[in-house]
C-alpha cells in the first residue's frame, strides 16, 4: 500500500459502517491520510455494492459504492462468530478511531459496544451514526434519508407553494450526518491529544437535520410561524430565485439594495427605484409576487448566456441551471480538479468525485481505489496480526473471513 501523505497520516480507523452516512464520514478521514480497514460481511459486503444500476463500466461494483469508499482496505469478517469478534478486538487494539452505524445497542451483542470498548481501550475515539442518536424516545428506530428529511422539516420547506412537499434530490440527511461525524471525530482526537482520553461521538441524523435548517429554522424560532414553501425563491431576500429566459431558465441572486440598484440602472428599470414596493429588500420580500411578475418579462427578453455575460460584468450573482453533463464539463469544475480517475481492482479505470477540501500543505491523498470485497483481508490480517496462510485458510473454511 502506498504510504498516506495527508494530515491524518498515522491514524488508524476501524470502519464498521455501510451505505452512505458512515462511509462518507470515513472517506473524509481516509482522504486526509487515515489508514482505514473497512469491515464487511463475508460473501455480501456493504449493501451499496448492489445498489445498481448503474454499475461502474467494466466492473461489478455500483457507482453508489465507488463514490464513498476510496482509500479503504476491505476486510471480510463475520463479527457474529466468536473468532470474528476476537479478530475484531485485536484489530481495534491497534486503532485510534472506530466508526459504526449499527442500530443502537446492536454492537454490544458482539462485545463491540462503546462502554465495552472504552473500558478496554480508553484512548479509542468511537463515533456512532444513527437515525435518531443513542438516547431519546426514537433511539431504537431505524433511520433512512427520506424519512429523516420528512421528520426534520426540510421537506416542508422544499417544493412549489401549491405542490407536494419534496425531498432534496440527493440524500443530504445522510451526507450531513457523515460530515458532522467527521467534525466530531477531529474534535475528539484533539481532546485525546490533550488528555489521553477517548470518547463517544453520538450523531443522530434527525439532530443534524434540525441543525442545518439554518435561516429557516431561525425564522420559525423568531416568529413561531411555519415557513411556507416558496419553490425556488428565497425566504429572506428578493429577487433571489429562478427566472425564465428566452431559451430556458437561470438563477438571479440579488443579495442587497446596492446590487438591486445596479441591476435596475443597467437594464432600464430605474423607475422601480422610485417605487416604495421595490426600493428596499424588506419591501421586495413583502411584495415578492409583484417583483417576480415585474421582472419575469424582462428576463424573458434575452437568452441565458446573454444575461450571464452582462450580469457577471456587473458583479451581480447569477448562473445557469446545469444538468450533470454540464457540471462535469464545466471549465471551473475541471480546473478545480473535482473529477479524478483511479485504477480499480477490476483492472478498469473508474472516475470518482474528488474531495473538495483544498489544503495548501497536505492535500487530499488518493492512494487506494474503492476496494473489491475482501480485497485486503489476507494482507491486513497478516500485517496487523501476523497470521499465516494456514490460519487464514482455516478461518475462511469456517466462514469467519
Amino acid at each position: 500500500m502506498t504510504d498516506p501523505t495527508g494530515p491524518l497520516k498515522g491514524l488508524r480507523v476501524f470502519d464498521l459502517t455501510r451505505v452512505l452516512a458512515g462511509p462518507t464520514c470515513v472517506q473524509m478521514l481516509a482522504d486526509l491520510g487515515a489508514d482505514v480497514i473497512k469491515i464487511e460481511r463475508p460473501g455480501a459486503g456493504d449493501d451499496t455494492r448492489g445498489f445498481a444500476p448503474p454499475f461502474m463500466p467494466g466492473t461489478k461494483e455500483s457507482a453508489y459504492f465507488i463514490g464513498v469508499n476510496r482509500n479503504k482496505r476491505s476486510v471480510t469478517l463475520d463479527i457474529g462468530q466468536p473468532e470474528g469478534q476476537e479478530i475484531a478486538l485485536k484489530l481495534i487494539a491497534g486503532c485510534d478511531i472506530l466508526v459504526e452505524n449499527f442500530k443502537v445497542g446492536a454492537l454490544a451483542k458482539y462485545g463491540l459496544g462503546y462502554e465495552q470498548l472504552h473500558a478496554r481501550f480508553p484512548r479509542l475515539v468511537y463515533c456512532s451514526i444513527t437515525g435518531f442518536g443513542q438516547t431519546g424516545p426514537y433511539a431504537p428506530r431505524p433511520g433512512y434519508d427520506s424519512l429523516i428529511q420528512g421528520m426534520g422539516g426540510v421537506m416542508s420547506l422544499t417544493g412549489e407553494p401549491e405542490g407536494l412537499p419534496q425531498k432534496v434530490g440527493v440524500p443530504v440527511a445522510d451526507l450531513f450526518a457523515g460530515l458532522y461525524g467527521c467534525i466530531g471525530i477531529l474534535a475528539a482526537l484533539r481532546h485525546r491529544d490533550l488528555t489521553g482520553q477517548g470518547q463517544q461521538i453520538d450523531i443522530g441524523m434527525l439532530d443534524t437535520s434540525v441543525a442545518w435548517l439554518a435561516n429557516q429554522g431561525m425564522n420559525y424560532l423568531a416568529t413561531g410561524e411555519n415557513p411556507v414553501r416558496l419553490g425556488n425563491q428565497h425566504p429572506n431576500i428578493a429577487p433571489y430565485q429562478v427566472f425564465p429566459t428566452a431559451d430556458g431558465h437561470m438563477v438571479l441572486s440579488i443579495g442587497n439594495d446596492p446590487t438591486f440598484r445596479r441591476f435596475c440602472e443597467a437594464f432600464g428599470l430605474t423607475y422601480l427605484l422610485d417605487d416604495p414596493r421595490f426600493v428596499t429588500n424588506a419591501a421586495r420580500v413583502g411584495n415578492r409576487q409583484l417583483v417576480t411578475d415585474t421582472l419575469t418579462p424582462v428576463m424573458q427578453r434575452h437568452p441565458t448566456h446573454w444575461w450571464i455575460e452582462r450580469l457577471e460584468g456587473l458583479k451581480i450573482g447569477c448562473g445557469p441551471i446545469n444538468k450533470l453533463a454540464e457540471v462535469f464539463s464545466d471549465p471551473h469544475v475541471l480546473a478545480r480538479e473535482m473529477v479524478l480517475e483511479m485504477e480499480h481492482g477490476s483492472g478498469q479505470t473508474v472516475k470518482v468525485i474528488a474531495n473538495p477540501v483544498k489544503l495548501s500543505e497536505t492535500p487530499a491523498d488518493y492512494r487506494l481505489p474503492p476496494p473489491l470485497l475482501g480485497e485486503h483481508t489476507d494482507a491486513v490480517l497478516a500485517e496487523r496480526l501476523g497470521m499465516d496462510e494456514a490460519e487464514l485458510a482455516a478461518l475462511r473454511e469456517k466462514g469467519v473471513i
